[in-house]
């Protein structure tokens, strides 16, 4: 009977250490390096990026310069949009979710007010034919043309998915446990 019940007694100290393979899985928690592999689209499920080659290229948004593999990052450490970094905690290698994410978790509201009237001036000085479209830098930040007037060039200083609702598969490839 002594026997039987340090058997017992044995057995519960390896559950509860977590010395026993019942239970392999990890959970993301903030602070773990993780690798996810994603596919983003807008609500209408236009792809706007991906960490797949194949979903690029069936989309229509395979870049050649780029790296198709897993994005790697640190999780809840603010490296990724709010609602990115909120939706893989809890995950566990091998899960897939997909989430909706509002503008106030990803890219802000668009904002008027980061519509920035400049010279025309200032582009001919800068030997810069402006077209609208065009990306340029503006003070240290990539900006778009949005209108050219006589007097001014507008550039758009939001972010370009700024206002948009963000939908994202995500599939979990790995954890680095901090």
């Amino acid at each position: 009977m002594n026997k039987i019940l340090l058997f017992v007694l044995l057995a519960c100290v390896l559950f509860v250490s977590g010395c026993t393979d019942s239970d392999n899985s990890q959970k993301v928690e903030a602070g773990d390096y993780i690798s996810v592999n994603y596919t983003g689209s807008l609500e209408d499920g236009a792809v706007f990026d991906t960490s797949i080659e194949k979903v690029a290229i069936e989309n229509d948004i395979y870049n050649p310069y780029r790296s198709y593999e897993p994005l790697s990052f640190i999780a809840g450490a603010g490296q990724m949009i709010k609602g990115f970094d909120d939706a893989v905690i809890g995950m566990e290698i091998g899960d897939e979710k997909t989430v909706t994410i509002p503008p106030e978790e990803a890219y802000g509201a668009y904002c008027p007010e980061l519509l920035i009237p400049v010279p025309v001036g200032d582009f001919q000085s800068a030997n810069i034919t402006p077209v609208i479209g065009q990306k340029v830098t503006y003070q240290n930040q990539v900006v778009t043309i949005v209108n050219i007037s006589e007097e001014n060039v507008t550039l758009d200083c939001n972010h370009n998915l700024a206002g948009e609702t963000l939908v994202f598969k995500i599939g979990l490839v790995s954890i680095e446990k901090a």
